[in-house]
């Protein structure tokens, strides 16, 4: 898998406790593993959100009513 070399700016006491936790020869793994563990918890309560406003009765109004002020031409036919 490719990889990139980045930079990141942490604080003081976090990056001295990455330091003494975790070893050199396992730190990129170890930041990647948590920054993939992290986006995929952001993706899934996004998604979750997404659901809640999809079953959402104030939000179908909203839908239903903003639909009305376009003509048929600007309607977005919803591929689901």
């Amino acid at each position: 898998m490719a990889s990139r070399k980045m930079t990141f700016t942490l604080p003081e006491d976090l990056a001295d406790e990455f330091l003494r936790s975790v070893p050199g020869s396992q730190r990129s793994q170890y930041v990647a593993t948590a920054i993939a563990a992290k986006l995929r918890e952001r993706e899934e309560r996004q998604i979750h959100a997404c659901e809640i406003a999809n079953h959402s009765a104030d939000v179908l109004e909203i839908e239903t009513s903003m639909d009305s002020w376009a003509d048929e031409s600007d309607r977005v036919q919803e591929p689901w």
